[in-house]
């Protein structure tokens, strides 16, 4: 790529699609100020369409003195396009189906798209600064009919292309087949992709999208959305950085907090292994790791954890080895022989063990301390 990637977030559009979360003002403005902190420069900020409510409440969030640039997602219909420009939105993402399949389910054809492009396209210009176009399920489109539909729309002088993978059918190769192509046909176009997860290859393939001719993705906090959710904002971001050493803008350290509230907001706890932001992402216990980690932080994590606002933590359990137990008890003040810190490994992993999970501090501390009055 040529450029910083433009990421857009779409949690407070798609994210809240999934299925029971609603998220209420006060939490959407706190979810958009905690966004602006981290460097996302654009949001979408929902779907006027929904009714008069939806309205009210994506005109708060223009209005609260955001820097971010907030676009609204339409239908190619011009009642929303019409209550989008209600918001007061500077930007308009209209929606059009592209693949047969989803045609046919509409009792479209892909004739009946190409003659909406330029009325809608017209219409919306009368009304925003910025439009995007969207291709829905452009990933399962006749790829010809795909061509000749991002024609049209860059005849029509629209700013930006959306190629949405709606199912999440795509893998990075064949992402990265799709946006070489288009880039190359049609070259100095802001593509941007929007990636669904029901494959599990949703933040794979924003990634492989931006290295291979995207110049934007559109994603959510923690996956947030429908089915298997979406592409996550806060992976692609630290993919980028530091696989591919690609600087996005996004400031990975205030991801914690982001995340968690997100989380909180939607009641979709995090997983514990999320990358990122999960509990266990800088968290060790094997032996051997933890050594290399006294020395290199680096040895067995892919980053410092202070670049995405986290401690290294160690764990004392059964796959500890003495010189991690000794290191961590050194820091307690507690000194121990190599020949007591030998006896105390194997008891801290018989206890383990029994218990089926790690030890707390007070039980080391005490299983130290007791071993302690004993000579040997």
């Amino acid at each position: 790529m040529t450029s910083s990637p433009h990421i857009i977030d779409s949690t407070l559009r798609d994210g809240e699609q999934a299925p029971g979360v609603v998220f209420t003002l006060e939490e959407k403005l706190r979810i958009a100020a905690l966004l602006e902190d981290c460097g996302v420069k654009e949001l979408e900020v929902g779907t006027p369409a929904m009714g008069d409510d939806e309205v009210r409440v994506i005109r708060e969030i223009v209005q609260a003195g955001f820097r971010f640039d907030k676009l609204c997602w339409a239908r190619a219909k011009e009642f929303d396009i019409e209550e989008s420009a209600k918001t007061g939105a500077n930007r308009i993402n209209i929606s059009f189906s592209v693949s047969d399949i989803q045609l046919s389910a509409m009792g479209r054809n892909t004739d009946w798209v190409m003659k909406q492009i330029r009325p809608m396209i017209s219409f919306a210009r009368q009304r925003f600064d910025f439009i995007a176009i969207g291709a829905q399920d452009a990933s399962r489109a006749n790829r010809d009919f795909l061509d000749e539909f991002i024609a049209a729309c860059l005849a029509e002088g629209v700013d930006r292309i959306r190629l949405a993978d709606t199912v999440g059918i795509l893998n990075p190769f064949s992402t990265a087949q799709l946006f070489s192509s288009v880039s190359q046909k049609f070259p100095f176009v802001d593509f941007e992709f929007h990636g669904h997860n029901d494959l599990g290859m949703a933040t794979a393939n924003s990634v492989s999208a931006l290295l291979s001719g995207a110049q934007s993705v559109s994603a959510t906090i923690n996956g947030l959305g429908e089915r298997a959710g979406n592409a996550c904002l806060e992976e692609i971001a630290a993919a980028l950085k530091i696989s591919s050493g690609i600087d996005s803008g996004i400031h990975l350290a205030g991801m914690q907090e982001l995340c968690k509230f997100v989380a909180q907001a939607s009641s979709k706890p995090i997983h514990p292994s999320k990358p990122i932001v999960g509990e266990m992402v800088c968290r060790h216990e094997s032996g051997i790791h933890c050594n290399s980690l006294l020395k290199d932080e680096l040895s067995y994590q892919p980053f410092r954890s202070s670049e995405i606002g986290r401690c290294t933590e160690m764990v004392i359990g059964r796959h500890s080895g003495g010189r991690t137990i000794k290191h961590f008890l050194e820091k307690q003040q507690i000194n121990m022989s190599e020949r007591q810190t030998t006896i105390l490994t194997e008891q801290v992993k018989a206890l383990a063990l029994r218990h089926k999970r790690g030890l707390q501090v007070e039980e080391l501390i005490i299983l130290a301390n007791n071993l302690s009055k004993h000579e040997f």
